[in-house]
């Protein structure tokens, strides 16, 4: 429990009021709400009969107590609409203590609460709620952050106390999401991206299913799991990196085509494009190759783009990105010389070492060629492909699933979407042939043998499958959290995840009544340096002896310690310098 605040305390004691005034603050019934803000805004105008008996539930975010009659701003999903409530209309009867104690001195910004009237527009042209009921439905123990919006003569907005600081707004989203509307709509527009992409594959007739989420084996992918155990089983299970493997048995099994949006996890580095949690779309078709897959994703991605834009432009960062077909298309090797001048498309692993070591790009020796040519892209390359760009056609020893290139020797037929800097999906003509494909998997034991944690691990019951026989297939990994920053002008992948994964929060520990003794504090004045909120050694430490010292005295003197003597200059800054 941390310490209660001066206006936390008030507050629980507001609440064991109301409860003697015979008012539950968090009353079991419904309310029932018959219009939103939004609604309210956009057609009483035109509809004006329509809104002469409202109910409408939200939070209280702001009042102006003006005597018998106030105005406020009740705000719910869809935003914010002022409210008009005069003591007579809710307390028509002699008693009026639901407006002048409960409304005028119990309620708090926070506070969730319901109105029932009708709507109408005051003589400044604003539209409100007259209110004729009112009902407190879930009472507020702590503060909002109260951001101050105000419009200058020149008609600029500025913001005052806003919310924004990073860590506090992913720690609490749902403080986040109250204060700043415009996350709320961030969210919104994530899932319509994912509901646009469904609704493109559906009318396809492409099938959506499940695949399992605990594997006895990971793969799919080249990344370092997550490990847990089953305790009925007594066996050691894995969080997916994929569902690529599960999704192809499907197509083994007689399945056209079948996509899943899959929760995956990786036990690697956070950044602001990695979270160890994240969602992608995974879609198989068969008796398909990678350049119709192409097409697909640049068919499907305009639509996204006009379905949440209205067009196929897309303003991210300082950038406009287009989506509109076709896109740019370069081969790995291309890129590569397009942006270093170096053509390292013959050249073997010594070869590679030493254009990374000519090119300062870091390497270890557990990489391996496959690995050195991703890390001469990564750096070199991808940061530069800002419009949407195929990459394609790479090295095999860097595509363990993916088929090998019908025309071009040491290649494989694979692509990815590069757009903003970061990749947003890969793409191969999947692997078919049971024994290529066990020796590419073995490849990736020497690898892991090697020390590289990312390579695959063998799948003798995926092996299995294959063999029964597996159609020409082209497959497909979509990063919907990648798109979603991209299609929301987003900084970084935790302001597209509700809930992205934190550090623990550090506990504040306060001082004990031994620790202000210890630094020469009088047990008298220790509930006055709580009062003052100095709750720490280290809040003590850091204290201005003269700031300090003042307050002291004057709250000394406004908690009424007559008998406590006032401690003196030198008496403070020696709590300070102990």
């Amino acid at each position: 429990m941390h310490q209660l605040s001066e206006q936390e305390i008030r507050r629980r004691h507001e609440m064991e009021e109301l409860r003697k005034l015979g008012i539950e603050p968090y009353p079991a019934e419904g309310f029932e709400v018959n219009v939103t803000a939004q609604d309210i805004h956009e057609n009483y105008e035109k509809r004006k009969t329509d809104y002469k008996d409202i109910s409408i539930a939200g939070r209280l975010m702001s009042t102006r107590i003006m005597g018998s009659a106030s105005f406020g701003e009740i705000q719910d999903s869809t935003g914010r609409v002022q409210f008009y409530i005069r003591r007579d209309d809710i307390c028509p009867g002699e008693d009026k203590t639901l407006y002048n104690t409960v409304f005028k001195k119990m309620l708090d910004i926070g506070d969730i609460i319901g109105v029932k009237g009708h709507v109408f527009t005051t003589q400044t042209g604003e539209i409100s709620i007259h209110v004729r009921e009112f009902r407190l439905l879930s009472k507020s123990l702590r503060p909002l952050p109260i951001v101050k919006r105000e419009v200058d003569e020149q008609g600029v907005e500025h913001v005052h106390d806003a919310f924004d600081d990073p860590e506090q707004r992913y720690r609490m989203r749902y403080v986040d999401l109250i204060v700043n509307p415009h996350v709320r709509e961030t969210f919104r527009k994530r899932t319509q991206l994912v509901q646009s992409m469904r609704n493109f594959l559906n009318s396809r007739g492409y099938l959506e299913v499940e695949t399992p989420i605990l594997q006895p084996l990971y793969g799919g992918a080249a990344a370092r799991p997550f490990k847990t155990h089953h305790n009925t089983l007594d066996m050691t299970l894995y969080l997916r990196i994929a569902n690529e493997l599960y999704l192809k048995r499907l197509i083994v099994g007689g399945f056209d085509a079948v996509y899943e949006f899959a929760k995956d996890f990786r036990n690697e580095g956070m950044s602001r494009f990695h979270n160890p949690e994240f969602t992608q779309m995974e879609l198989y078709v068969a008796y398909k190759d990678y350049a119709w897959m192409m097409d697909l994703v640049e068919e499907m991605v305009e639509r996204i783009a006009l379905d949440l834009h209205g067009d196929t432009k897309v303003q991210v960062g300082q950038n406009v990105i287009d989506f509109q077909r076709p896109w740019k298309r370069f081969t790995m090797f291309e890129a590569i010389e397009h942006f270093t001048g170096i053509d390292i498309s013959e050249m073997d692993e010594a070869g590679l070492r030493d254009v990374c070591k000519q090119l300062h790009v870091p390497v270890d020796e557990s990489m391996g060629k496959g690995k050195l040519i991703d890390e001469i892209f990564g750096e070199k390359c991808e940061a530069n492909l800002i419009q949407p760009t195929f990459i394609t056609d790479y090295p095999v020893e860097m595509s363990p699933l993916a088929k090998r290139h019908r025309d071009k020797e040491g290649l494989v037929e694979r692509f990815e979407a590069i757009c903003n800097g970061k990749e947003i999906c890969n793409a191969f003509s999947e692997l078919n042939d049971p024994l290529d494909q066990r020796r590419r998997f073995e490849e990736q034991l020497e690898l892991g043998k090697r020390g590289d944690e990312e390579a695959m691990v063998l799948d003798e019951d995926f092996l299995r499958s294959l063999e029964f026989g597996m159609p020409p297939t082209a497959g497909l990994g979509i990063g919907i959290d990648r798109l979603s920053m991209i299609m929301t002008n987003s900084n970084s992948i935790q302001d597209v995840l509700f809930f992205p994964q934190m550090r623990p929060e550090k506990k504040v520990q306060f001082a004990t009544d031994q620790e202000y003794l210890d630094r020469g504090v009088r047990a008298e004045l220790i509930p006055v340096l709580r009062e003052l909120k100095v709750l720490t050694v280290e809040q003590l430490k850091n204290s201005v002896p003269t700031k300090l010292f003042n307050d002291v005295c004057g709250t000394r003197k406004k908690m009424k310690l007559n008998d406590v003597k006032n401690p003196s200059l030198e008496e403070v800054e020696s709590w300070i310098r102990k």
